[in-house]
């Protein structure tokens, strides 16, 4: 059972009949969840009150400020079970508690709501529905693009994609390794990461030598081999311009496709339908990457998310973010939203074909635009057009969209003490520390993960998360605190 208490306070005599409703109503509970515009007095002899805001903090391109990253909602999970099976706390409620900032509101629901959907199993709906009791609002998240938001992303959206990963297995905290994830995603560390366990790789473009450009630590080809080659990358899609030879990869024995479209913008319908041709015809992983990693290369993997899992344009956005943040970008989002029923089409016509046992006609796609095949004239005139729409010289003499954003990456990153740029070699394995519980305050222990099924023993079923939302002035919440 889920229990909401909303509490508005204004006058004295309100305070205590709210006060004593509380009271009765809680009592059997353990895990609230509050917005209060003062910080809680410690010391309370029944009450915990904790804060994520100033600890598991976005770092934004622009103006875009979140959902929190897939590290930051393994550490909170692991930070809340410890704390609900802490001997210490037993007795106590527990509240997490988040301030006056709108942004960090956002991510503080966010990371509740997800651990509601991951460990007590509760559905988005009715979770979305607890964070929005007593007229409580919150702010959508918006993308990485400079200037005015044109496609609002909700915390609805970002449950949905929390639960359909754990429903479609891209999401599981007993193998995932928050160490990995954390060092790869860093840019003098390669800069890529999961979108879809041992299927795609999202990455920045390679180049040909390493070096540092605009503040950017760039790779070379080679530097990913041994990474690629130990989890099983057999193709390389570019869609970006030819900053490197494919012919690097292809001599290391990976399959290399380009398909290359302007920096920002979005794919045409040809483009969108040889990449979902290469992957669904790929016998490995996939890693795909435009100039930074982000919108290119997250629109066309949302597509094949679409089309093979049925998710929406928006909760494929959400998970991409959640997986790789400042993905999809500008128009791209409202690309996917125009794409999404014809992709869910193609993939009910997908599977009904495996379904009967037919085998799926495919085109062999060659490497490079220039020799892509596909049927009819018609279609090679309209990749020729694409060609001469969306020249390399494009990106050649300015400074793109995908430049500015990974250099901003950099630069925040690097506020962070880290080994000198280029000099990690990006096969070198993470240690994994062997400890049976999670320590969420080193970030440099993090050890082995819960499960779902280890959470269902230690009851956590029988949680009931509350959520609490009030104004209290400083004494009111204090005598509160000692009355929990």
């Amino acid at each position: 059972a889920i229990k909401v208490i909303y509490i508005h306070v204004n006058t004295t005599a309100e305070k205590h009949d709210a006060y004593k409703s509380f009271q009765f109503s809680c009592i059997s509970d353990r895990l609230y969840f509050a917005i209060l515009y003062q910080k809680p007095k410690s010391g309370a002899a029944n009450t915990h009150y904790f804060c994520i805001d100033d600890e598991l903090v976005y770092e934004n391109f622009y103006a875009d400020f979140g959902p929190l990253n897939l590290a930051m909602v393994y550490r909170y999970c692991c930070k809340l079970n410890k704390k609900l099976k802490s001997f210490s706390l037993i007795r106590k409620k527990i509240i997490h508690y988040t301030g006056f900032d709108q942004k960090k509101q956002a991510n503080a629901a966010f990371l509740i709501g997800s651990y509601a959907i991951i460990y007590l199993r509760e559905s988005p709906e009715e979770v979305y529905r607890l964070i929005l009791s007593g007229s409580v609002s919150y702010l959508p998240f918006r993308d990485a693009s400079f200037g005015t938001c044109s496609f609002h992303l909700t915390l609805l959206d970002c449950f949905h994609a929390i639960n359909k990963a754990l429903q479609h297995g891209f999401l599981d905290f007993g193998t995932f390794d928050v160490n990995e994830y954390e060092h790869y995603e860093r840019a003098e560390n390669g800069d890529f990461n999961w979108i879809i366990p041992n299927k795609f790789i999202a990455f920045s473009g390679p180049h040909s030598r390493s070096k540092i450009e605009n503040g950017y630590p760039h790779h070379a080809p080679e530097a990913y081999f041994p990474y690629f080659k130990q989890h099983k990358v057999t193709t390389i899609i570019r869609l970006n311009k030819k900053l490197y030879d494919a012919k690097r990869f292809t001599d290391a024995g990976f399959e290399h496709f380009d398909l290359f479209f302007a920096d920002g913008s979005t794919p045409s319908d040809t483009i969108v339908k040889t990449f979902l041709n290469i992957c669904e015809n790929a016998e490995g992983v996939i890693a795909v990457h435009c100039k930074a990693g982000l919108g290119r290369t997250g629109t066309l993997i949302a597509c094949y998310i679409m089309k093979h899992y049925r998710m929406t344009a928006a909760e494929s956005i959400a998970w991409i973010r959640i997986n790789r943040p400042g993905s999809v970008i500008g128009p791209q989002q409202h690309f996917l939203m125009d794409k999404q029923a014809e992709l869910w089409t193609e993939g009910d016509i997908f599977r009904a074909k495996l379904k009967r046992n037919h085998k799926i006609a495919v085109t062999r796609i060659l490497s490079g635009v220039d020799d892509i095949s596909i049927n009819n004239t018609r279609n090679r005139r309209t990749i020729q057009k694409d060609i001469e729409l969306y020249s390399d010289d494009d990106e050649t003499n300015c400074l793109t969209q995908g430049d500015k954003l990974r250099a901003l990456k950099s630069k925040r990153q690097a506020k962070t003490p880290t080994a000198s740029p280029l000099a990690v070699t990006l096969q070198s394995s993470v240690q994994k520390s062997k400890t049976s519980e999670p320590s969420i305050s080193d970030s440099t222990d993090i050890t082995k993960r819960t499960t779902r099924s280890a959470a269902r023993k230690n009851s956590f079923k029988r949680l009931l998360l509350c959520i609490f939302v009030y104004a209290f002035d400083h004494t009111s919440l204090w005598q509160l605190s000692r009355s929990l």
